[in-house]
């Protein structure tokens, strides 16, 4: 069974829940990492949490909610092994998986619907990532750019 690590911040607590019953619907272990109420909370510190578990190999990829999703994002993908992707479609959450490999999941609680959710949510989970013509250009998402455009050294 796959482990999906899930979290949000005071803004995405109701979607969260709905995502949560969705990934267990659907076979998924989930590793709620909260918050789990309205009072206000940092939404860096539910993303961190989540390239934490990914990072000590507890979670195999990750769900993230904020009020517009663009917090958490920004906090996730300052971490070298997250490729955390902001959905607002399945279209977008199936091309974040084929073509960049993407390994965390977000959205804006207040930018998008339940249905919606749910596409981005299926569209992430089913795709695979199509490697080949991708394999470089996601190598070089992990690594800081070299100078010169050069390729990545590390």
């Amino acid at each position: 069974m796959s482990v999906i690590a899930l979290a949000s911040d005071h803004a995405g607590v109701e979607l969260k829940s709905f995502l949560a019953n969705e990934m267990k619907a659907r076979g998924y272990e989930v590793l709620d990492l909260g918050t789990d109420g309205p009072a206000s909370v940092d939404y860096p510190d539910f993303g961190y949490a989540v390239a934490k578990v990914i990072a000590e190999g507890k979670a195999e990829r990750g769900v993230a909610v904020c009020g517009s999703g663009i917090g958490i994002s920004i906090a996730l993908n300052r971490y070298p092994h997250i490729r955390a992707a902001l959905c607002h479609n399945g279209l977008t959450a199936r091309l974040a998986r084929q073509h960049n490999d993407a390994n965390v999941l977000c959205m804006g609680a207040r930018m998008i619907g339940l249905e919606v959710a749910r596409d981005c949510l299926v569209a992430f989970l089913d795709t695979a990532y199509e490697g080949g013509r991708h394999d470089g250009r996601v190598a070089k998402l992990g690594c800081p750019p070299a100078t010169g455009g050069s390729a990545p050294s590390c």
